[in-house]
């Protein structure tokens, strides 16, 4: 998978000159679409499908900040994939200096438009077998 890159725009830095912290979970669900395209799951497909993928828990450590015109690289890999979680790691480096910025973890559960958890191993069955191949080997 390519990772994602982009450029720190003006407006979301603040009155310090760095990026506000909210701006970094934003990427991350830009990143994370990008990835779920490149896999060929995106979105629309998803939605066409009627799977909804909603953000049940986020994690975030910041390492070292950004300013406007920096270029970061986010690193998007499936971390774990259980029966109706899947956890996202992300992993932002300045993409000139190569210095962590960011890492983090978003989880996800997937339901109906109901709101209902839908079981992919039946339901989905390639959705299922892209996530698992994707997802590091279980341990015992």
């Amino acid at each position: 998978m390519n990772d994602y890159v982009r450029k720190v725009n003006y407006y979301e830095t603040d009155k310090m000159g760095i990026t506000h912290h909210s701006n970094y979970i934003r990427w991350m669900e830009e990143a994370r679409i990008d990835f779920l395209e490149q896999i060929g799951c995106g979105y629309a497909k998803l939605e066409k499908e009627g799977i909804i993928s909603p953000v049940i828990g986020l994690e975030c450590q910041y390492k070292r900040p950004t300013t406007f015109g920096d270029e970061v690289r986010i690193h998007v890999e499936i971390a774990e994939f259980k029966r109706i979680e899947l956890v996202i790691a992300y992993t932002i480096t300045n993409n000139k200096t190569g210095e962590l910025v960011l890492t983090g973890k978003t989880h996800h559960c997937f339901t109906n438009e109901e709101g209902r958890p839908i079981p992919l191993k039946r339901q989905f069955p390639e959705l299922d077998g892209i996530l698992r191949s994707l997802a590091p080997a279980e341990r015992s």
